[in-house]
């Protein structure tokens, strides 16, 4: 603990106050209490950005770790889905919305709250990887990156959260709701409250990690390996149905390859975007017209982990 403490330190050496770009996941809790530790509670504000790809619950989640922390939250309210290219859904969605994310910070946040920098969760493992376009925003906003910048990979990222009892230590990854939608089909918030809605009324069920993938009228439940048996055995199984079309769909199916984290975009990634044509203006400047079917492919159905 102490030794991640002092390397965040150096990273954040010079910086007066920091802004934290913070969503309420492993990563940014830690960089949030690290750069508290390392600055002082009342040189560190966390932001969250607020828009309707962030689901409710993670919005609450959210606070109330930075409760913990002992952090000052601002929320600035983002507006990815006013623009085109990322309402398109191409693979590097990712970058529009984190772009939106750090100029709204820069124009909104950093002058009233006198921020010298921005830093974001980035860890060691994510800079290996390649479908995180977020990256590239970051970059191009000179937003720090401590955590990575000092080596902490994913693993050290858990254990520091252990060490300092935050309440998301071992959360599973929460993207955003927008993960949740075929890339090439349009960005709605139509969608995105009919996925948040199911899986809020899932997690009430009781199944924790779960993604509910928006094709059309279908929704294609993951869920971990050891929880698919329980879903479709009664009585939960009616349940399970009554909670996914209570939110607009009109068939449920359930995934057997599980979780598949980032399985869309990792699939471009894989695949060099071969074979994919980009969606045209007019078409995506509609907010609710799917570019394709929104039907599952036999290609969304064998993705693998990404």
């Amino acid at each position: 603990m102490a030794r991640a403490t002092g390397l965040v330190a150096e990273q954040l050496s010079g910086v007066g106050r920091l802004g934290v770009a913070f969503s309420g996941g492993v990563d940014s809790s830690v960089l949030l209490a690290l750069a508290v530790r390392a600055l002082g509670a009342d040189r560190v504000v966390a932001v969250l950005g607020v828009s309707p790809s962030l689901a409710g619950d993670e919005r609450a989640a959210a606070h109330r770790v930075a409760g913990r922390i002992g952090a000052v939250v601002v929320e600035v309210e983002t507006r990815e889905g006013d623009r085109e290219a990322y309402r398109a859904n191409g693979p590097d969605r990712c970058f529009h919305c984190k772009d939106e994310l750090f100029t709204r910070i820069g124009a909104e946040v950093a002058q009233r709250h006198r921020l010298d920098a921005i830093a974001y969760g980035e860890n060691a493992d994510d800079v290996r990887r390649l479908d995180r376009p977020g990256a590239r925003a970051a970059a191009e906003h000179r937003v720090l990156t401590p955590l990575a910048t000092a080596g902490i990979d994913k693993a050290a990222v858990r254990r520091i959260a252990r060490d300092l009892d935050l309440p998301c230590a071992d959360k599973p990854a929460a993207p955003c709701l927008a993960s949740r939608i075929p890339h090439f089909q349009i960005v709605s918030p139509r969608k995105l409250g009919q996925v948040e809605q199911a899986e809020a009324a899932l997690r009430r069920l009781g199944f924790g990690d779960l993604r509910v993938r928006h094709h059309g009228d279908v929704a294609r439940l993951e869920l971990p390996a050891d929880e698919l048996v329980r879903a479709v055995s009664e009585p939960l199984r009616e349940r399970v149905h009554a909670a996914v079309t209570g939110a607009g769909f009109r068939f449920v199916t359930l995934d057997l390859a599980g979780i598949q984290s980032g399985a869309f975009t990792g699939a471009y990634v894989n695949a060099g975007e071969r074979g994919r044509p980009e969606p045209t203006a007019d078409r995506a400047a509609e907010p609710d017209r799917a570019v394709e079917p929104d039907r599952p492919t036999s290609r969304d159905r064998t993705e693998s982990r990404g």
